[in-house]
């Protein structure tokens, strides 16, 4: 329990690193581009528009997704989706891209995983203020399910954080790990109910979505905007799963990552 306690500690006394290096490393990204910042909206927008050509008019003929327009059911997924595979990619690289960083300087390795979720969560914003207009024109939900989305924040935060504290130490000691994770991103994309309905699948589709925690924050974020069924996403059922498997894997992350943070170099 001492380290997660300070591992948490770690976070919440660098706070304002983190926050200034994830604004920091956004500016300088795009720091040569004619765009400039305007990439973190264009980025995404394409992408919803390839998968809506295909998936929405091509396969669906752009049908409804209950009393939802495919688009909004699309964006509201796949936006979302975006932050979380790009946040878990760049986490579970951070510690590896940093290494002399970490070593020569004395820097809190974890704080380096803090600033990847951070610099992504930044570019989910711009995104997410589209969706936000979009519900408040169209009355979509009512007002206080915009609040699940600071649930959606915390949730989403504490899940990746637990598995970049696994996945960026096995990416230094096992280097089969980086591809493996890509590869299970990439079909986690395909069995998450981002582009289809988790209500209108077979059975096998239905547990699979149970049993995905990345469906339970896809549904928050969709419930918050377009949604807003019920008080709040989900069952007492759902949230119980959801934080007793992200609970575990901080645990065994956290002390992972505390094994093997002072002897990650002897390993490259």
């Amino acid at each position: 329990m001492k380290v997660i306690i300070d591992l948490i500690k770690e976070q919440l006394n660098n706070a304002t690193l983190i926050w200034k290096l994830a604004l920091y490393n956004m500016k300088s990204e795009y720091s040569n581009h004619y765009l400039g910042a305007f990439w973190n909206i264009l980025q995404p927008l394409l992408q919803v528009l390839i998968y809506y050509v295909v998936f929405g008019m091509g396969l669906r003929g752009n049908a409804h997704v209950g009393d939802i327009n495919y688009l909004l059911h699309l964006i509201t997924g796949l936006f979302p989706w975006i932050f979380i595979s790009q946040a878990i990619n760049g986490g579970s690289n951070a510690i590896h891209a940093q290494l002399g960083l970490v070593t020569k300087m004395k820097f809190p390795s974890s704080v380096l995983l803090s600033i990847s979720y951070m610099n992504n969560f930044l570019n989910l914003l711009f995104t997410t203020v589209i969706i936000l207009i979009l519900s408040f024109a169209n009355h979509f939900v009512s007002f206080y399910h915009y609040f699940e989305f600071i649930y959606f924040i915390i949730a989403s935060y504490t899940l990746i954080m637990a598995i970049n504290l696994i996945m960026s130490t096995l990416v230094i000691l096992i280097r089969d790990t980086k591809q493996m994770l890509q590869n299970i991103l990439r079909m986690c994309f395909f069995v998450t109910p981002i582009f289809w309905d988790a209500n209108n699948v077979g059975p096998i589709l239905k547990v699979i979505t149970l049993v995905n925690p990345f469906a339970y924050l896809i549904g928050i974020y969709r419930n918050a905007f377009i949604v807003g069924k019920g008080m709040f996403y989900g069952n007492i059922s759902d949230h119980l799963y959801f934080w007793t498997v992200t609970i575990l894997l901080f645990f065994i992350g956290t002390h992972i990552h505390n094994r093997f943070k002072n002897r990650l170099v002897d390993y490259l």
